[in-house]
């Protein structure tokens, strides 16, 4: 199962709506994290979860979810997080 893979499985537990996720380590290559296996990646989910949350209870939740692939697999995470109403 490809890091992306694993990433999807770990948020079903948001209820997501919507959910894509890039792998955007190819163009930190070099960088420190990359270097030590770390990738980069770029997340949008929609979830009903994150209604009456604020942005940092949201990433809260994401760190969470993903649990070890964030000390791990995951070096750097940008998160756009919305509600199915902000969408």
């Amino acid at each position: 199962m490809s890091r992306i893979e694993m990433m999807g499985a770990l948020l079903a537990a948001l209820e997501p709506v919507a959910l894509e996720i890039a792998d955007d380590s190819a163009k930190h290559a070099g960088h420190a994290g990359a270097r030590d296996g770390g990738g980069h990646y770029r997340l949008h989910i929609v979830s009903a979860q994150f209604a009456g949350k604020n942005t940092v209870a949201r990433h809260r939740m994401i760190y969470s979810a993903l649990g070890e692939m964030m000390r791990h697999d995951i070096h750097a995470l940008n998160i756009t997080a919305k509600t199915p109403d902000e969408n």
